[in-house]
């Protein structure tokens, strides 16, 4: 039996060889403890999910609670449809994203910095598995406005969106990328340790 008690036993270490073994019931039933208070509950069910996600498909039929999760009052719950939408969209035969983008997309102005973080890390899956949103997505991030966010996430949050521009200029190299770029590694916000990182990438 798949108990409460038994998902908290998992070590961090062993969770990605318990997601292996999951049946459909489990799944069910770590879909259901994602909407439980208990945070530490709720986050070994995600983990569990994001790990089962990474080699096997059967996670991808609750697509739609993921989407309905994308609009949760709860930044936990946004953060955690976000995240497991991500890591499904490999197996999106039915191209589910096309409906789910424009949700998603808002998320980066989202109420809290951690979750705009998650939302462009995440993005960066999504661009690798479904290049035909390249240009959406690249629109949308550089369209952010840095200023609006606190000082004190800046760096990192354009760090984000820089590593997501560098997957997408792979496949899809456009002025306003390269524009983008330039103007970030000739800028203020990152330091030159970070700028350094960035131009290895490039």
């Amino acid at each position: 039996m798949f108990t409460l008690e038994g998902i908290m036993s998992i070590s961090k270490n062993d969770l990605k060889e318990a997601s292996k073994v999951l049946n459909k019931d489990n799944i069910s039933h770590l879909i259901e403890s994602l909407s439980l208070k208990d945070d530490n509950i709720r986050y070994q069910a995600f983990l569990l999910l994001q790990n089962r996600s990474l080699l096997f498909n059967d996670v991808y039929p609750y697509w739609d609670i993921f989407k309905g999760k994308l609009k949760s009052d709860n930044s936990y719950q946004r953060s955690i449809g976000l995240m497991l939408i991500a890591e499904n969209v490999k197996w999106d035969t039915d191209n589910n994203i096309e409906d789910t983008i424009d949700e998603y997309l808002k998320l980066l102005n989202d109420e809290k910095p951690i979750t705009i973080r998650q939302c462009i890390q995440s993005l960066g899956k999504i661009a690798t598995s479904k290049p035909s949103l390249n240009d959406k997505i690249a629109c949308e991030l550089i369209s952010i406005d840095l200023m609006l966010i606190k000082e004190t996430m800046r760096k990192s949050i354009l760090l984000d969106i820089l590593n997501v521009l560098i997957i997408i200029r792979e496949k899809h190299k456009t002025a306003e990328i390269e524009s983008f770029i330039l103007k970030a590694l000739t800028g203020e916000i990152l330091d030159k340790k970070s700028k350094k990182q960035i131009e290895i990438l490039l």
